[in-house]
């Protein structure tokens, strides 16, 4: 580091972000109905704008705020321009939707706002306590954003079970943190690798204190065993916080759990692996199960809930094969997520699409749809194939290069383990493939309204707020997705440029 500074100019764009959400909630006092929409294009032109101003502003610099808590540096600055542009995509996603079936638009883009408030100071954080309240101002609008359709008993189940399960983690990790602090005296992570490296023994307390903090951290990123709200939760989620569950809460837990053993357990690994072991048992169980369920899914959301479990998977895979002599790991870690969340963007704007003319979220439910919307069947199709890893689609570049930086660190393994369990998910992916062009559309009648007699779709929408068609802004989105997903998948280089840079930020040993 260059030295500590109090230079809150740092901080600029986080100050903003806060300034933009508050700014979506006071424009929305004085915009009507039918204007409210307009609210999601500031969230995007401010969004756009800090992005430019976090790369102007922080290029290059390298600096601890607050003696330590704090770090400004090119990891931070490289996740959250991944966090700004994913909300982007996600707020335009989101628009139709958002205008056909949900009330309070304003608070929804607000909320976005803050949770990727809480992304970039979690990205950012080198400090227990730190990262912990940023994880909660993620948690306490995902919570939210869960049940925002209120009318939806589904949405509030989906959402009871999220607070409860999420209040019970963050409890959990608060505890393990304690325990650290007691044993340590720190909650620095280089601090934490300073004592790891000095201590003669490693007290039972101290391994408990991990444990608890792994298992906190377990719960935000759905691994097996502790995935058991992310099921629930993405079926009773409106479909775009579906997609933002997936895609943003993920990301956000691992960047943080990254820059947390990178500085934190690598040093010290000379002294104390153990962890290694703990990351990898977990990881392996987690891909395992999370492919295995997902072969019983009927419903597309809870699907794709057990898709991101499985690859929650994966990606702990690379966090086990960390190393302090090179950051062949790190960079796979990273590019998955880049991957990873471009290949579900596509996947969900795609389902989005769908959703808002049909109304529909069953599997069953997308028979004849290459005959009916082949651009929504394709989008679909090529994302499930990305999923899966197969070749010049972004799933391929991203599983070869973490499969590759797990294998050379010594779990032969649990490489193996994580290229068997992708050969299990092709098998769901090609299922959904299989009923969008090969069966024909199911021949029923909508079911009416119990109350008024109105025709209504199959999750008691009416038919008057479907959509005819996609609309010219949902499929732009899928055309920029899934030029990405095709350029990652043949020409990744550029990005990995900018991800070794990112990770030489957490382990400059490499």
């Amino acid at each position: 580091m260059t030295g500590l500074t109090e230079n809150l100019d740092l901080l600029t764009p986080e100050f903003a972000l806060a300034g933009l959400a508050f700014l979506v909630l006071a424009v929305d006092l004085f915009l009507p109905e039918d204007k409210k929409h307009l609210l999601a294009w500031l969230s995007v032109a401010g969004l756009s704008g800090l992005i430019v101003l976090a790369a102007v502003m922080l290029w290059g610099e390298d600096e601890s705020l607050y003696d330590g808590l704090l770090a400004v540096d090119d990891y931070s600055l490289f996740f959250k321009i991944f966090f700004m542009g994913m909300g982007i995509f996600i707020i335009l996603t989101s628009i139709d939707y958002v205008k056909q079936f949900l009330d309070h638009q304003g608070e929804f883009y607000a909320l976005i706002l803050f949770s990727i408030l809480g992304m970039n100071v979690m990205a950012q954080s080198r400090e227990l306590l730190t990262a912990y309240i940023a994880l909660e101002l993620l948690s306490f609008c995902l919570y939210v954003l869960v049940a925002y359709a209120r009318k939806s008993p589904r949405s509030n189940e989906g959402s009871l079970k999220y607070i409860i399960i999420g209040a019970f983690s963050s409890a959990i990790m608060l505890y393990g943190i304690s325990m650290i602090y007691s044993t340590l005296g720190v909650t620095r992570f280089d601090d934490i690798s300073l004592a790891l490296v000095g201590a003669l023994e490693v007290s039972p307390a101290l391994w408990v204190g991990i444990a608890l903090l792994l298992v906190g951290l377990g719960f935000k990123i759905s691994a097996v065993p502790f995935h058991a709200w992310a099921p629930d939760a993405y079926e009773g989620a409106p479909y775009p916080v579906t997609a933002y569950l997936a895609i943003g809460s993920k990301a956000a837990a691992f960047a943080l759990l990254l820059r947390l053993v990178a500085e934190g357990f690598v040093p010290a690994i000379d002294r104390w692996d153990q962890w290694q072991l703990i990351i990898s048992v977990l990881a392996g169980v987690t891909m395992v199960v999370g492919n295995l369920v997902a072969l019983a899914q009927r419903n597309v959301k809870r699907l794709m809930a057990y898709s991101s479990i499985a690859h929650a998977g994966f990606i702990l895979a690379g966090v086990a094969a960390l190393t302090q002599d090179s950051q062949l790991a790190s960079n796979g870690i990273m590019l998955y997520l880049v991957g990873y969340s471009v290949t579900n963007l596509v996947v969900f704007a795609a389902l989005i699409a769908y959703f808002n003319i049909s109304g529909k979220e069953m599997i069953s439910d997308m028979g004849g749809l290459a005959e009916e919307r082949p651009f929504l069947a394709a989008c679909i199709a090529m994302g499930m194939f990305s999923l899966g890893g197969l070749p010049i689609f972004a799933g391929f570049a991203i599983k070869f290069y973490l499969f590759t930086a797990v294998a050379e660190a010594g779990f032969l393994w649990l490489a193996g383990l994580a290229i068997f369990s992708s050969l299990i998910s092709l098998y769901y992916y090609l299922q959904v493939i299989r009923q969008m062009y090969i069966e024909s559309a199911p021949q029923e009648s909508p079911p009416e309204s119990p109350a008024t007699g109105e025709l209504v779709g199959l999750e008691g929408i009416p038919r008057a707020s479907l959509a005819a068609s996609p609309s010219i802004l949902l499929v732009s989105v899928l055309a920029i997705a899934l030029a990405a997903v095709l350029w990652i998948g043949v020409y990744p280089s550029p990005l990995l440029d900018t991800i070794e840079a990112a990770s030489r930020a957490i382990l400059p040993g490499t």
